[in-house]
């Protein structure tokens, strides 16, 4: 009966079934009727079975509710519905709800049956979670120097192993103020980098924002805080922004430069590594400033660069203009000419 499946087909519902059947009695007048079955790809079985349910009329069924009497009713489907979409019932699984309902004795159905309608009728559980809004805009200073980042980030080797890189950020210029990778994690490269950020400090206590994590919160590091050249604020618990910033500043270091470059040694990710700080802190221009750099935000030496940036961008659009008004082609001259 392998040539009569339908298995792999889509069964035609309602109008649709009829109208086959209908089409099978006529080409029976000229075909035998397994001849037509077969190229309908239709079993006999499934044909005699669809004939005895054309008397039946109803369209809303999959199935004449004669033939096959165990189906689910219109009501029943319609009490499913409605306890699935219900926010009443919205904390309870499917499969609970299920068994639920035969308990306070509304539909008796089996958790299948209740997974297929849903899935059928594609009906949408009232399960969207409500999260808090984010903060478009992360914390900002308005000086350099007035708030830190730390952070401690890992790369791996080729052959597996790890390396961990230290940074400092200063949040008002995205200049990276000390950094440092190390083959082995010590909580103690926190200070030393911290230390050599602070040799640029001439006035002023930066707020140093970290994250939770030993690397930030060890007696070294205590015993820095303690002197009172830095204050340490724990983002997202003593204040509501993160430490995104210098997060940020990671995944650019690596998916744009570090992962590209084979990193097979320490010695080549602290080459490259270095490499990188200069290229952000020297050349490359920060778009939240306009064209400038970290360095130039930080040491206050680009002040004329947006002005400079837009006077030359002013003479690149006429000079675009004048010369696209000097090109021509055939259809232009002829227009010229017409013209004149």
């Amino acid at each position: 009966m392998s040539g009569y499946s339908l298995n792999q087909a889509r069964l035609p519902e309602g109008s649709d079934k009829r109208s086959l059947l209908r089409a099978i009695d006529r080409s029976c007048s000229a075909l035998p009727l397994r001849s037509v079955l077969r190229v309908v790809r239709l079993s006999p079985s499934r044909y005699h079975a669809w004939s005895r349910q054309e008397g039946c009329a109803l369209d809303d069924q999959s199935s004449c509710p004669r033939s096959s009497p165990q189906q689910l009713t219109a009501s029943e489907v319609s009490a499913i519905h409605e306890l699935v979409t219900s926010e009443e019932y919205r904390h309870v699984p499917t499969g609970t709800l299920a068994r639920l309902a035969q308990r306070i004795g509304k539909v008796f159905a089996s958790a299948s049956t209740w997974y297929r309608l849903v899935r059928e009728h594609r009906w949408r559980r009232p399960r969207q979670r409500v999260h808090p809004d984010a903060p478009k805009v992360g914390i900002r200073a308005a000086r350099p120097n007035e708030i830190w980042h730390v952070d401690t980030s890992v790369v791996r080797l080729l052959d597996g192993s790890r390396v961990y890189l230290h940074a400092v950020i200063d949040n008002f210029s995205r200049r990276i103020l000390a950094w440092k990778v190390a083959q082995a994690f010590n909580p103690v490269a926190t200070v030393e980098i911290l230390l050599t950020a602070a040799k640029g400090l001439v006035d002023g206590k930066p707020m140093l924002l970290v994250d939770g994590g030993v690397e930030n919160f060890n007696e070294a590091v205590d015993k820095l805080i303690g002197s009172g050249l830095l204050t340490r604020v724990l983002a997202q618990t003593e204040i509501t922004f993160s430490n995104s910033l210098i997060e940020s500043w990671w995944r650019v270091l690596k998916h744009q430069w570090l992962f590209l470059n084979t990193l097979d040694s320490v010695q080549t990710v602290e080459k490259l590594v270095a490499f990188y700080v200069e290229e952000h802190n020297t050349r490359l221009p920060h778009s939240a400033f306009r064209g400038q750099t970290p360095d130039e935000m930080y040491f206050g030496k680009g002040e004329d660069v947006p002005k400079s940036l837009e006077a030359a961008r002013r003479t690149a659009r006429e000079a675009r203009a004048e010369a696209n008004r000097k090109r021509t082609c055939s259809a232009c001259e002829l227009v010229t000419v017409s013209l004149n």
